[in-house]
């Protein structure tokens, strides 16, 4: 394929981020990169990874997501291909009936032009529409720089046209609440400044918002240290939802080790180790009583490299009622 100037910036960023990872050219483009499904407390969820051009930004020290998708452009077409393979393959016409909720994702920014074409994200819109009369909830995963007014606007008219009251959810990556993890250690490139005015734009419209949390994401780490980050995040995500009266949402990810990236690297030296689902839980507990939920993930999308996952074994009693908790928020389950 011919290597245009975005292909460039995302290779050279790859590169100098030390990621040795490739990119998926062989996968068909007329098909989802992943999908599955979640059960939340808002019901049943179906999260769709579409194929496209991959995530711009590339830095993030622990991410090898682009490793899923491609490098260069995926044309309009082909990702409305991927639509029409949502509503006519994957879904079946209970599940359809059924779903509440739908979270879309390139494993990157939805909302960068460059990366997804803007008008098959509206054929997304209308087809879900058609297709799944009781949806809650759309979430749109991006970085905050590529989220605009204009196009809120035009995708929160699209969705009111469905059958039923459809709101839409931001989903962002914060990764870690410490500035020096977060933006020095794991590359993220986010300021409290700009998640803010996220934040209050969102709340403006009466949107919701999805934040994306790593537990234990950089080497150096210790499970408490860890837990603590998490819990200082519940705390500020707990005073933004009340001075902006915004519903938000954490999505705690235990930090797997991902092939290609300098967190391998620091595995396979022994100077990482994924953090204990023990941790898990008392991470999540910091949440109760606060003015936002939570949802634990508990799928690495088997890009873990071998002995790096945070699932061990015996945890399968705990991982059962953490599920729970994700469709109840009831923390009393797991106390």
């Amino acid at each position: 394929m011919k290597e245009d100037n975005f292909a460039k910036v995302i290779k050279k960023r790859t590169e100098e981020s030390e990621k040795t990872y490739s990119f998926n050219e062989k996968h068909n483009p007329r098909l989802p990169a992943d999908y599955w499904f979640q059960n939340s407390s808002e019901g049943l969820v179906l999260f769709v990874v579409f194929y496209s051009r991959a995530c711009r930004w590339a830095k993030c020290l622990g991410c090898n997501l682009p490793s899923m998708v491609s490098q260069y452009d995926v044309s309009y077409r082909n990702i409305i291909k991927q639509c029409d393979f949502v509503f006519n393959y994957i879904l079946d016409e209970k599940q359809k009936i059924d779903l509440a909720k739908i979270i879309l994702s390139n494993n990157g920014s939805i909302l960068d032009e460059e990366t997804l074409s803007t008008s098959a994200l509206l054929y997304f819109i209308t087809q879900m529409n058609i297709f799944c009369p009781n949806i809650k909830v759309l979430t749109i995963e991006s970085r905050p720089e590529y989220v605009d007014a204009a196009e809120l606007e035009t995708m929160h008219r699209a969705i009111q046209e469905g059958d039923t009251p459809t709101n839409l959810e931001i989903a962002i990556g914060f990764e870690a609440f410490d500035e020096e993890i977060r933006n020095n250690h794991f590359n993220k490139g986010l300021s409290l400044d700009v998640f803010e005015k996220l934040a209050k734009m969102l709340a403006s419209y009466k949107f919701k918002l999805k934040t994306y949390f790593m537990l234990k994401p950089v080497p150096g780490l210790s499970e408490e240290e860890a837990i603590n980050d998490i819990a200082d995040g519940v705390i500020y995500l707990d005073k933004i939802a009340t001075k902006y009266a915004l519903s938000i949402n954490m999505h705690l990810n235990p930090t797997y080790v991902a092939a290609g990236t300098p967190l391998e690297k620091a595995f396979r030296e022994g100077n990482y180790e994924p953090p204990y689902m023990e941790s898990v839980r008392k991470a999540i507990l910091t949440a109760e009583n606060k003015a936002i939920s939570v949802f634990a993930g508990l799928f690495d999308e088997d890009l873990a490299v071998s002995g790096g996952s945070f699932i061990r074994s015996g945890d399968e009693e705990l991982i059962e009622k953490l599920e729970a908790f994700n469709r109840t928020q009831d923390f009393s389950l797991i106390k």
